[in-house]
This record gives structure tokens, sequence and C-alpha cells, in this order.
């Protein structure tokens, strides 16, 4: 593993997850910031309930693009397994964890559909319908995220396991940590559900430009 490029795949991977694309996209279109409402993130579903489905949906394509471009961008300079995984993870970390707003951010799900997409995209296409099927059941977001997350590890250590190179030391990394920090930054989320607090999805802001 090449150090110099670790280290610029790192801190590159974490500014570009920093970008806090609910903040640009409301402060572009005059919208109202998306940390004043809900839950107080700057993801895609806080945004959807400040600016409505267009500018969410922008908001959404750049949270998945911060996670996407920094694993091509290692890939594309010839970077191995370990820097691709190292430069997701903290594409993830960034997002939920941004320099630019004060070291919060949204929950990474997003951004960690992004990079799953560049790393793992047989897994990722079969935990989408658990995210899915599981808002649609119970209109909690937060719940199909997690359920969506806690099957994608298995999935895909079970997908690597049947490759011809087996499942490596980078790809296990990558099947733990990574949902394992969308977890954390769930943390307010999961003590909500457990206490029967948590908030639903409100189907009317889909109908809001």
């Amino acid at each position: 593993m090449d150090a110099s490029l670790l280290l610029v795949a790192t801190v590159g991977a974490y500014l570009s997850g920093s970008i806090p694309f609910g903040l640009l996209v409301a402060r572009l279109t005059g919208g109202p910031d998306p940390r004043s409402v809900g839950s107080g993130r700057t993801g895609g579903t806080n945004a959807l309930r400040a600016l409505g489905r267009r500018r969410a949906a922008v908001v959404s394509a750049g949270d998945i693009l911060k996670g996407a471009l920094p694993v091509l961008a290692v890939r594309a300079l010839g970077g191995g397994d370990g820097t691709e995984v190292a430069a997701a993870l903290f594409a993830v970390v960034g997002a939920t964890r941004s320099i630019w707003v004060g070291f919060k951010g949204g929950r990474g799900i997003a951004t960690g559909f992004g990079t799953a997409l560049a790393i793992a995209p047989i897994a990722l296409a079969a935990a989408a319908p658990i995210f899915i099927i599981v808002i649609w059941r119970t209109r909690i977001v937060s719940l199909g995220s997690l359920a969506a997350v806690a099957a994608f590890a298995p999935i895909e250590i079970f997908v690597r396991m049947q490759t011809p190179d087996g499942l490596s030391i980078w790809a296990l990394a990558y099947s733990i940590v990574g949902p394992a920090l969308v977890w954390l930054a769930h943390a307010d989320n999961i003590a909500r559900l457990r206490a029967g607090t948590e908030r639903t999805f409100d189907a009317g802001a889909l109908t809001r430009d």
C-alpha cells in the first residue's frame, strides 16, 4: 500500500464526505436550513422535510457522489483494495462528522450508498429492497436504514466468499466498519426507537417541491 496515496485518499475522502450538500442547496436556492427541522441533520431525509422533493433529490445525489467519487478516484490512480476501503470509510466519517459544520452532518446513508456502488454493488442491490420495504411498512426512515445496513454486512461477506479471491481482510473491514459507522451516527434514532418515540416519515413531503 502506497503511504502517500493512502494519506491523500483518506484526507481527500474525508473532505469530500464533509461537503454539506443540504446546506449548500438550501443557501443557493433560498430555502430553509435543514438543521432547523426534524432531526437537525443535513442529510437527504431532513432536506426533504425542509426543501421538498426536487431539492432533496439534488442533495441526495450530491451525498451519493461524495461517497462514490473518492473511491473511483483512488481506483483510477492505481490504489489497491485497502486504499479504496480507507477512502470509503473516511468519506462516511466526513458525511457524519463534517469539518465544515462543527463536526456534525447527516447519517451517512447516502454517502455509504455511494461507496457501496463503487465497492459492493451486488450486496447493495440485495440490501436496498430491505430499506424500501421496512420504510413502507413502518414509515420510519431510520429503521429502514438500520435494517438495510445490518443486512448489508453479512450479504457482502457472503458475496465475497463466493468469488475466486475469497474474503479479503479489506472486504471484511469494509463490511463491518462501514455499517458500524452508520449505526453510530444513528445513536439518537436508536434511543428513540427503543423508547417508541421515533419520528415517522411524512409522505406529504414527497409532494412538496
